[in-house]
């Protein structure tokens, strides 16, 4: 967590950003005289507004902002009216699980916005309220999402000196092999499974299983993926109810430190949301323990509760990523490293006509889809690389593509780089030396069966043009590639 990269400090801003938007979405609601309930609510509102849109324009992020209520209202008047109707509620829950999943194939925005849908619903849950409160959760949504908006677009708009750079699109398929098809189904029975269970242990917070079952499955698109993501979230949530013990609860919600420590956790998920999810997963739990010691009915038995509720959803999500329609985590990787792949010859070809006088060729927008490419990779292999991994050959592998990768993503920032002075001149030779990268990846990407002798690397030349320089070492890192992505059938890195 705290020597993960962070270029420009960009996540640090983003993380004190946000404490200063969800402060003032608290402190607004709190001057209108807004309950509890109401500005705990606004808090949440703005928090996800923050924390959940991430367009790649700022006009985009903007849209997605003022369409939230769209999302959240409906689903606020739905869960509180259904509040005193227990099995329509569940099934009505179950319902916004669902479509809360299947509209992330609609990108950023859809992704948004069910979190958004779901999370509105949860919170109802959360703070049990009622429909005689539907007028001023709406005001405190509102006012939350303007202040938040006033914060992120007006007082600190990061994202203009920074643009956000765009995720790139999730894997293609259609119909039931669509990943987010799949995950819809899958989220619903994980959730539903939990929904069940978490009832048994608890008719009033059962809801934790649910929320548990769903966060697992944001952000994944495997097997491995989703187990690992539920291994980390019951880590985190242990550590959370441990801090939580020795700090919530002697509070006794006394409200100034509360929120003093609200604020910290705050920065903390946004500041370790990237690198390490189970650190983000504690600032969570140890925030609902200082929420619920506000709302008091904080007590050490609630926290164990909410260890068992926590346990019991991602065992259903494990359960339902095995069962359900599986995507193993072979598949994602080959898809993932292929676009990495395809991503490095286009930013090579891109980076040769620019050295040739092209002016419209901009190999810029290639290398950094790269590195966010390399970062979907790193997380599609992530269970081949965790520690408790038993698969010890697999792992070095999946640790050699990785290196691999990230020697071409450094050569062809250089390349970028050379690519981008225009004093740099076009050696004969870089021609020849594109050529032979794009055999490479074709060597790379061809189906299996079709692989032909390993190539061997071109020699390095004494004293090369910088361009040429970084020619070379990608081809050999690439060339070098062919050994951990060639592995036994019995055993594959990724299929082909």
């Amino acid at each position: 967590m705290f020597v993960a990269p962070d270029p420009g400090r960009l996540r640090l801003r983003t993380s004190l950003r946000a404490v200063v938007g969800v402060g003032a979405a608290v402190v607004v609601a709190e001057l209108c005289g807004l309950s509890l309930t109401a500005s705990i609510t606004g808090g949440l509102a703005a928090l996800l507004a923050l924390f959940t849109v991430t367009d790649a324009t700022v006009k985009a992020q903007r849209i997605t902002t003022a369409l939230l209520p769209v999302a959240g209202f409906p689903v606020l008047a739905l869960a509180t009216t259904l509040h005193g109707m227990p099995p329509v509620r569940d099934a009505a829950f179950l319902a916004v699980v669902l479509a809360g999943v299947y509209a992330r194939r609609w990108g950023p925005r859809g992704h948004a916005l069910g979190i958004f849908g779901f999370m509105m619903f949860f919170v109802t849950q959360f703070l049990h309220a009622l429909p005689a409160q539907l007028p001023e959760l709406y005001a405190a949504v509102g006012l939350a999402l303007a202040a938040a908006g006033a914060v992120r677009f007006v007082l600190w708009p990061i994202e203009r000196r920074t643009p956000p750079a765009a995720a790139p699109p999730g894997l293609p398929g259609t119909g039931l092999a669509r990943p987010t098809t799949r995950q819809a189904f899958q989220a619903t029975a994980a959730c539903a499974f939990a929904l069940a269970v978490g009832q048994v242990l608890s008719e009033e917070r059962w809801y934790w299983a649910v929320g548990t079952a769903w966060w697992i499955f944001v952000n994944t698109a495997s097997r491995g993926e989703t187990l690992v993501r539920g291994f980390r979230r019951v880590v985190g949530t242990v550590a959370g109810i441990a801090a939580g013990l020795l700090i919530a609860v002697p509070l006794h919600g006394a409200p100034a430190p509360t929120a003093a420590l609200v604020a910290l956790c705050v920065l903390g998920i946004f500041y370790t949301a990237a690198p390490s999810y189970s650190w983000m997963m504690f600032f969570v739990t140890v925030m609902a323990g200082l929420l619920y010691g506000l709302l008091g009915v904080l007590h050490p038995g609630l926290l164990l509760l909410r260890f068992e509720e926590t346990a019991v959803g991602a065992l259903g999500a494990a359960l339902a990523v095995v069962i359900i329609l599986p995507v193993t985590t072979h598949a994602a990787n080959d898809a993932w490293i292929q676009r990495a792949l395809h991503c490095v010859r286009a930013a090579t070809a891109a980076s040769l006509d620019r050295l040739a006088g092209d002016p419209v060729a901009d190999p810029a927008p290639h290398a950094a889809e790269l590195e966010l490419l390399i970062g979907r990779v790193r997380m599609a292999l992530g269970p081949l690389v965790h520690p408790l991994s038993p698969l010890r050959a697999r792992k070095a592998r999946a640790r050699e593509v990785l290196r691999l990768l990230d020697d071409c993503a450094r050569e062809v920032r250089g390349l970028v780089a050379v690519a981008a002075d225009p004093q740099a001149s076009h050696d004969a030779r870089l021609a020849a030396a594109c050529w032979r990268v794009e055999a490479a990846v074709e060597t790379l990407t061809a189906p299996h069966g079709t692989f032909g002798p390993a190539a061997r690397p071109h020699p390095r030349p004494a004293a090369a043009e910088p361009a040429l320089a970084h020619l070379h070492g990608l081809e050999h890192a690439l060339l070098a590639l062919a050994a951990p992505l060639r592995t036994h059938p019995r055993a594959p890195l990724v299929s082909a």
